[in-house]
């Protein structure tokens, strides 16, 4: 790799970040968005506020850190993900600001999608930099998506994404949020239920509903509502929601593999940064690849990648 400094935006709505990608690394910055008490999210119209905030704020602490005189092109999600009419309004933000800054600074601007940079930083951060080349499974599990997508290589796109799994209602970190809420954790929860599952010790049935790739989730809350006016402890409410989406995931790779064949898998995502479903999905499938978990949340950091691949750069 050259002297070259590649910076990656991504406005997403949980969170505002930019990383920077270098032959020293990945420095990156990022901020939660605000969400008051007791709600499972944000309006777009708030996000998009929460960005255009917090977005300068990020820039000026990352290039307090970084060599940005470097800079050779600048990358941002530019939609949720990589299909015909995808669009969410806080995506504008991240991605207007890269277009103004690569006009200011006459360098290159490359457009990816939020899922494309989900994948890229788990490929990075896991250490199996062959998954840039290889045709793999790629799961992006989060609390705006849960979807099972085949990922190839593409020198166009860098990452060319086929959808062939997803949920037909609510996505798992939307589940995981308000059942938390429920039980009167801070959203977003992801990290919280974990810490009461891992107080669990009983063992835990949570039979999926998986209709050939697809999924369903949504009953699951109702499930867990009856747990909780009954007086089920919440360290045993919080060991099922993990289980169930565990279970989802194991079911629906089961069937992806039978209609596609086999492949390496790799999973990204907020909810998948969680200990439980990491170590018993890993036991089970053995081929299973996950981004660290500073990489698994909403970050900008694989969009930094992406963006110096599609410069030519080898990582």
């Amino acid at each position: 790799m050259n002297n070259s400094v590649y910076l990656g935006i991504d406005t997403s709505n949980y969170t505002t970040s930019a990383a920077i990608f270098s032959a020293d690394g990945i420095i990156q910055e990022k901020k939660l968005l605000p969400v008051a008490e007791g709600k499972c999210g944000l309006r777009q119209s708030d996000a998009v506020f929460h960005h255009t905030a917090q977005l300068p704020q990020i820039i000026e602490k990352l290039f307090r850190v970084s060599d940005t005189d470097r800079i050779s092109a600048v990358g941002a999600s530019f939609t949720p993900r990589s299909v015909e009419g995808s669009y969410m309004p806080c995506f504008t933000v991240g991605s207007g600001f890269a277009r103004s800054l690569a006009a200011v600074m006459n360098i290159p601007v490359c457009a990816f999608s939020h899922q494309q940079g989900h994948i890229a930083a788990a490929a990075y951060s896991c250490g199996e930099r062959s998954l840039f080349e290889k045709k793999h499974l790629a799961f992006h599990v989060s609390g705006g998506t849960t979807e099972a997508i085949i990922v190839t290589h593409s020198e166009r796109d860098i990452i060319n994404t086929e959808l062939v799994g997803r949920t037909l209602d609510l996505n798992a970190g939307q589940l995981i949020d308000r059942v938390g809420v429920m039980l009167g954790l801070e959203f977003p929860c992801g990290s919280q239920i974990e810490k009461l599952a891992l107080n669990f010790s009983g063992k835990i049935k949570a039979k999926p509903v998986v209709k050939g790739c697809d999924c369903c989730i949504s009953g699951v809350q109702n499930i867990c509502e009856n747990m909780y006016r009954k007086g089920i402890p919440n360290e045993e409410i919080a060991a099922y929601v993990l289980k169930y989406v565990e279970n989802t995931l194991l079911l629906m790779t089961e069937n992806i593999f039978e209609k596609y064949g086999k492949m390496p898998v790799l999973f990204s995502g907020g909810v998948m940064s969680n200990s439980i479903i990491r170590k018993n999905i890993t036991e089970k499938l053995g081929n299973a690849y996950f981004a660290k978990p500073e990489f698994s949340s909403d970050n900008a950091a694989g969009i930094a990648i992406l963006t110096a691949l599609k410069s030519g750069e080898c990582i």
